[in-house]
């Protein structure tokens, strides 16, 4: 099992805060997807868009900060749609 502090672009806070939304591992991490897991943190605490590239970065072996530039407004749609979906799932329960 890969320690997710030691992914590029992740620390130990960011490990934190995704062991303390149910991702553990790097398997997980790749499972469940950079905007869901953004999506799990955020819905415990304020994170700023940061984490997301972060995470995008760890799981491309990419510089966050390359994609914030090279992909910002295409994640940030991709976010805003799964949250409608996921808004859309609360209310027809």
């Amino acid at each position: 099992m890969t320690d997710l502090a030691s992914l590029p672009g992740l620390g130990p806070k960011s490990a934190r805060w995704l062991n303390e939304s149910g991702i553990h591992s790097l398997a997980q991490l790749q499972a469940i997807g950079a905007i869901r897991a953004y999506a799990m943190v955020s819905a415990q605490r304020p994170v700023s868009l940061n984490l997301l590239y972060a995470l995008v970065g760890a799981l491309e072996g990419r510089r966050w900060q390359d994609v914030a530039k090279q992909d910002r407004a295409s994640l940030i749609m991709a976010l805003d749609g799964y949250q409608q979906l996921t808004q859309m799932a609360k209310e027809d329960d």
